[in-house]
């Protein structure tokens, strides 16, 4: 990787970057995890970046960097993995997008995602599925597999995905390599295309931790472009590889250890808890007792504030249109041609529980119980808890095309959708493989605390080393 030393250009990064992609079919007709590049534009520009004298390069120099595709770009489509926004080219890029350049980055493509970011596994998308490079029979993750992936086949170090409901750390865990979703506020959402506003997140995947803190550094700090960007300071998250764990309580929830849990998954989180524990952290049992409600929460929340959002792709003002009977005749024959059927499932059942005599049975309700497990967490914190450990997923990577059921596919969140609920950040890092296939561990922080969260990371991906990875 390039760096601003400038031990290599940023054209040998990008020259190499963009060779990786080719030798291991990231395209199309591939292992589908990139959907638009840009060789010559990501060339010219590490080409301007070489003529900068070492004092002007910034901490990202030449670094070769994937961004999902719901993250707007002014170089390359932002279509949301939807067709009824094929091509479409912003007129402007995210804040997120536009700090990894003025830190030096270079984005040499646009990666696969299920369509507007609603699905675990990226087969949700519009342009076919993405393949996990470790199996290729295998889904990545989702709804940013194509980004998860393109960190694990080599391509980059760093990739931008964004987080609803666990879209970061879910595939980081299935692809073996390390997601962060931040604190809901820490970074801009600003050219984030919508799902679910309360929800959302831009988050960051990277080859090791001290990528992701690279890339999560790059990227966050208020914006204000974003009303809902926070103005709390950034600390210095490559620095937490210098701390220790000794005083660091690190709880773990039992709701996340069911007895259902496959019980190698369960030997390698144990694993990695005495790994801790002999790095000087005392580790304790704790409770969040609301958790078992989070998916059922999670699946009113999302679809209610996507049917909201979505309503903008009507065939009027940009995107796919197709004429019909008159104007509602439009409408229903654009949304119902240019969404797929996840995207439409949400959409209905959003606007289902946004109805006239079921708001305040279903979307109120599950407010009120999201504030409960908001609650259990900070009651966690508050009694000494600096760390929260838990397994990122209830499995490992599972075969394109065998969970025909929704309900089923959705509890590949289970573990994860909470933080999102509660707005605190959390991280998924590589404890081991079983089968072969990698398992992720993940490290849930206070609000605004992602500096402890990479403290604990640094010092236990050191005390794995290859461990982690077989």
């Amino acid at each position: 990787m390039s760096t601003a030393s400038g031990e290599a250009s940023a054209r040998d990064a990008v020259t190499a970057s963009l060779a990786r992609a080719l030798e291991v079919g990231a395209g199309r007709a591939g292992l589908n995890i990139l959907l638009y590049q840009d060789a010559d534009g990501a060339l010219r520009e590490a080409a301007e970046l070489d003529r900068r004298d070492l004092p002007e390069r910034g901490p990202l120099h030449g670094t070769p960097v994937v961004v999902k595709d719901n993250i707007a770009t002014t170089t390359l489509p932002t279509s949301c993995g939807s067709k009824i926004l094929e091509g479409y080219v912003s007129p402007y890029e995210a804040t997120a997008v536009a700090r990894l350049r003025a830190a030096g980055a270079i984005i040499v493509g646009k990666s696969n995602m299920d369509e507007f970011a609603m699905g675990s596994s990226t087969e949700n998308s519009a342009y076919g599925p993405a393949r996990n490079p470790l199996a290729p029979d295998r889904v990545p993750g989702g709804s940013s597999g194509g980004s998860a992936a393109a960190v694990a086949a080599g391509i980059v170090r760093i990739a931008l995905g964004s987080e609803t409901g666990g879209s970061v750390r879910q595939p980081a865990a299935f692809c073996g390599v390390v997601g962060v979703k931040p604190t809901y506020g820490r970074v801009s959402r600003y050219g984030l295309v919508a799902f679910a506003s309360s929800l959302d997140h831009v988050g960051v995947f990277g080859k090791t931790v001290d990528d992701a803190a690279s890339g999560l550094q790059a990227i966050a700090g208020l914006d204000p472009l974003d009303s809902t960007c926070a103005a709390e300071p950034v600390p210095d998250y490559r620095g937490a590889s210098r701390g220790g764990l000794t005083g660091v309580v690190i709880g773990r929830p039992k709701e996340y250890f069911p007895e259902s849990l496959d019980p190698r998954i369960r030997a390698k989180c144990d694993a990695a808890l005495e790994h801790l524990k002999s790095l000087g952290a005392e580790v304790r049992d704790v409770s969040l007792p609301h958790t078992n409600l989070a998916i059922e929460v999670y699946y009113i929340i999302a679809p209610a504030e996507a049917s909201s959002n979505l309503a903008r792709f009507d065939g009027v003002r940009y995107g796919l249109r197709i004429e019909g009977d008159g104007l509602r005749g439009m409408y229903e024959a654009t949304r119902s041609n240019g969404f797929g059927p996840e995207v439409i499932r949400r959409i209905m059942l959003g606007t289902y529980v946004l109805s006239a005599g079921y708001y305040d049975a279903y979307y109120r309700k599950a407010q009120q119980v999201r504030g409960l497990i908001a609650r259990d967490y900070a009651e966690v914190f508050n009694s000494g808890v600096h760390l929260l450990f838990t397994p990122t997923t209830p499995t490992t990577a599972f075969p394109i095309g065998s969970k025909s059921d929704p309900y089923e596919m959705y509890l590949s969140d289970i573990f994860t959708c909470t933080a999102n609920l509660a707005g605190v950040p959390a991280m998924s890092l590589p404890i081991g493989r079983v089968d072969g296939l990698p398992v992720g561990g993940q490290l849930i922080a206070n609000h605004f605390d992602e500096r402890q969260m990479f403290v604990a990371a640094y010092a236990l991906e050191r005390e794995l080393g290859q461990e982690a990875h077989r």
